[in-house]
């Protein structure tokens, strides 16, 4: 019988040979991923090691691609709102704050005082909740296994509160156009003080169990360093980009709603490494609290929305939007035909552009540096496929 003919396997896009040192020892390939456990996500990380030292990084994304600005332009623009909520799932309030101020901006429509206070109440409580996640998972990924314990405990509150307001406790969907789906609940306000107050503690609580380790801090100084200017080419925006030092948040810079109304600081790191990305986060927690307390401090009386349309037939042109996500900048692009459904819709992602920064973060380092990188990038696979 013939032979059968056997070729070496393809190497992933965008890698190079491998390569055999003077020692005699070769590089060789570990997949991280695609299971979730593994990556924060069905992220696939192809990772080119010589020993325990990570040579270069390559990401393979896809595996839960929907489609989801094409399925957009089958839609209206209405309907085009619960979709960016299955994008970025831990600030699914805040995408969908973002269609809906391209709508408004399209149709000139203006919101009530009562219905920018809920905005702004909700999407902070929204940041507080994302970060909250984030700062258990990082915790684990690093070994203390305790820290997943109490952040959820605290998230739980946050998380029981929007289940009252609509329903939901993941892909959460409440902005309209105008306002909001509804008004917050008798007694929300208060709940909310009383929220507050514990997470002041609760943030003294996580300084102490984990700010302030030794063992952490160490994983963490001087790992996975980005330059400033490497994170603006990158486009990194929010704590990763701003650990770099990259000063800039849309609440500020271009601020929305009633933002520019209530006093926070945007809180900046100088070294670009996981510490930094860590503080930036817990700083930002810290922030979002005081913003809130200003809120529920002034939360007017009226209305909750200014017009309520099962669809809208948006002008010829096109539309964009920002909003400060828990992860960065989320844009929102439309173009319309003058009807009831998008011509064109494109999302901009806050994840793909950090995402882009890895392989750049990595290099040098060891495979538990690379563990400690990609949780601070604090990654949404769902919003990089999209």
């Amino acid at each position: 019988m013939e032979a059968l003919k056997t070729s070496a396997p393809a190497l992933p896009p965008g890698f190079s040979l491998r390569e055999t040192r003077a020692d005699g020892s070769q590089e060789y390939f570990l997949n991280m991923g695609p299971q979730h456990p593994s990556t924060h996500g069905v992220l696939k990380l192809v990772v080119r090691l010589d020993g325990e030292t990570v040579v270069e990084v390559v990401p393979h994304l896809g595996f839960i691609h929907r489609a989801i600005e094409k399925m957009g332009e089958n839609e209206t623009f209405v309907q085009y709102i619960h979709l960016t909520d299955r994008m970025d799932y831990l600030s699914s309030h805040i995408n969908n704050l973002g269609v809906c101020m391209a709508i408004e901006k399209a149709m000139g429509i203006g919101v009530p005082e009562r219905g920018e206070y809920i905005r702004v109440l909700v999407s902070e409580l929204q940041r507080i909740q994302s970060h909250l996640l984030w700062w258990g998972a990082f915790g684990m990924d690093l070994g203390a296994v305790s820290a997943f314990l109490y952040g959820f405990k605290e998230r739980e509150k946050i998380t029981q509160l929007f289940e009252e307001l609509c329903g939901a406790r993941l892909t959460m969907n409440f902005f309209r156009p105008g306002g909001s789906n509804a008004d917050v609940p008798e007694g929300f306000i208060g709940k909310v003080k009383e929220l507050l107050e514990e997470m002041k503690f609760s943030l003294d609580e996580f300084d102490t169990l984990i700010s302030k380790n030794m063992i952490i801090r160490e994983r963490c100084f001087g790992v996975g360093r980005l330059s400033r200017e490497r994170a603006a080419n990158y486009g990194c925006s929010g704590p990763v980009g701003r650990a770099s030092g990259v000063d800039f948040d849309v609440r500020r810079d271009d601020p929305y709603s009633i933002y520019d109304r209530f006093k926070f600081e945007v809180p900046l790191g100088s070294n670009g490494d996981c510490l930094d990305r860590y503080l930036v986060r817990i700083a930002e927690m810290r922030q979002s609290v005081r913003i809130l307390e200003q809120v529920v401090a002034a939360f007017p009386e009226g209305q909750y929305r200014s017009k309520e349309k099962a669809s809208y037939k948006v002008p010829a042109g096109s539309y964009f939007s920002a909003v400060e996500t828990a992860r960065g900048m989320f844009g929102t692009y439309f173009v319309s035909d003058n009807s009831f459904k998008p011509y064109r819709v494109k999302s901009r992602s806050p994840n793909f552009s950090n995402l882009s920064a890895l392989n750049e973060m990595a290099q040098g380092g060891k495979i538990a540096d690379l563990v400690a990188i990609l949780s601070t990038l604090d990654l949404i696979i769902p919003d990089i496929d999209r």
